[in-house]
């Protein structure tokens, strides 16, 4: 009994202990909210001196209750009056902020400020006036030794290949010293950061106007590349892209070319860059085919051994290289012989040659009987039914060639002196020409 009461006892006791620690982990209240006029009124006092030191906020009203700010009145942009905004935030005690600021329509009131900072932009443009001179005298110094530089002949003459990279050393000079007047310039002023600017935005529309003329500057880059490597020189004979003739001129846009038949072709250089070249004049010597074709029952071993006699003993056939025959081809109704032959074109016409060669050669085989046969066809009729028919002896047109037929003429030893004369009067004609002879060939 005497456990039991102890037991009661300490169980009374403990109550009130736990009470108090079941108080003490439990929050001890709501928090209590009081409407403080006085904070209220340090608020609008705190805006309302802010804003009394900043011009555009003139015509702004501030009122605050219960720690919400509200703004009305008139502002001279909507940028202002967003700025209201992020003022009052600063404040201590702001809760919220209602914004009842509208945008003013007053002619005057919004022209006011404007003519303000105009003012104050003349005032500082006319303080800055000896300042302005000075710099503006620096850059037109260094620019006037970049053009001097830029005009002079020598050295650029002498270090470039040519006059159109020269004209190119001259620009990149002139432009050096201009960018370099503009930092010096600028640097005076103290405005260096807008040097950055006007070389990004410079840059920008370079990029524009490189998309813009790219064919323009491709022609020009190739333009530059064939004038240092020059594929071709004046009066060569050249095949570009199909088109044969000879070179006239080289220009900073197009390749000029005299065809054979005296027109003037103009290629653009980026496409004579990468076009696939023959220049006919870079040798001397040139080879030029004959074909001939015989009949099948000719005796070919004495027609290729005629063939060669003829156009090796021609005067304007070269001894070395050597000429030389052979069978190319059979045909339907003949055998071709091909005979070729090389000339000097310093002293003799590729096309009147070939031609000469192929008038003897035909007058050599007609003098020995060797046939040439035309084209045939047969044609199935009612004689072919009966076996020993005879087939009618092939027709001749030609006459038997006369001892002044199988002489060589005078006129196929001589060049195309007319075509070259067109030519260097079609040169006289233009002042820009890349072509040097002390340029690099390829």
């Amino acid at each position: 009994m005497t456990a039991i009461r102890i037991l009661i006892l300490a169980l009374f006791a403990a109550l009130p202990l736990a009470g108090q620690a079941q108080d003490t982990t439990q929050p001890e209240g709501t928090i209590a909210v009081e409407e403080d006029a006085g904070q209220d009124a340090a608020i609008a006092r705190r805006i309302r001196s802010i804003l009394s030191q900043l011009e555009e906020f003139r015509g702004v009203s501030v009122s605050v209750q219960s720690g919400i700010v509200t703004f009305r009145g008139t502002t001279v942009d909507a940028g202002s009056a967003e700025r209201l905004n992020e003022i009052a935030s600063r404040v201590q005690g702001v809760v919220t902020i209602r914004n009842q600021v509208a945008e003013s329509t007053d002619v005057a009131e919004r022209l006011n400020p404007a003519l303000a900072r105009f003012r104050a932009r003349l005032l500082q443009f006319v303080q800055m006036l000896p300042l302005l001179s000075v710099a503006f005298a620096v850059f037109a110094v260094v620019t006037a030794i970049g053009v001097y530089a830029g005009r002079a002949r020598w050295p650029w003459d002498r270090i470039a290949p040519n006059a159109f990279i020269a004209d190119i050393y001259r620009q990149i000079v002139v432009i050096l010293f201009l960018v370099i007047g503009l930092v010096v310039a600028l640097d005076i002023l103290g405005a260096t950061a807008l040097l950055s600017t006007i070389l990004g935005a410079a840059g920008i529309v370079g990029l524009a106007i490189g998309f813009a003329v790219r064919d323009t500057v491709e022609n020009f880059i190739a333009s530059i590349l064939l004038s240092v490597r020059q594929p071709f020189r004046p009066n060569d004979l050249v095949e570009i892209e199909g088109d044969l003739g000879k070179v006239i001129r080289l220009t900073s846009r197009a390749t000029i070319l005299l065809s054979l038949d005296g027109n003037q072709i103009r290629i653009p250089n980026a496409t004579v860059f990468k076009a696939r070249i023959v220049n006919f004049t870079r040798n001397d010597e040139r080879r030029f085919l004959v074909d001939l074709g015989v009949a099948y029952d000719t005796d070919l071993a004495a027609a290729q051994a005629l063939a060669l006699e003829t156009v090796r003993d021609l005067p304007f056939t070269l001894e070395a290289p050597a000429p030389v025959v052979w069978i190319e081809e059979l045909g339907d109704s003949a055998v071709i012989i091909r005979v070729a032959g090389w000339i000097d074109q310093t002293r003799t016409d590729f096309a009147r040659a070939r031609s000469e060669a192929f008038r003897l050669c035909l007058a050599a085989f007609d003098a020995t009987g060797i046939h040439m046969p035309e084209p045939t066809f047969r044609i199935l009729g009612p004689e072919t039914l009966w076996p020993g028919a005879e087939a009618p002896p092939p027709s001749r047109h030609r006459p038997p060639p006369t001892p002044q037929d199988l002489a060589p003429a005078e006129t196929a030893t001589t060049a195309d002196a007319d075509l070259e004369r067109i030519a260097a009067t079609e040169r006289d004609q233009s002042a820009e020409d890349l072509l040097t002879k002390s340029a690099p060939t390829e």
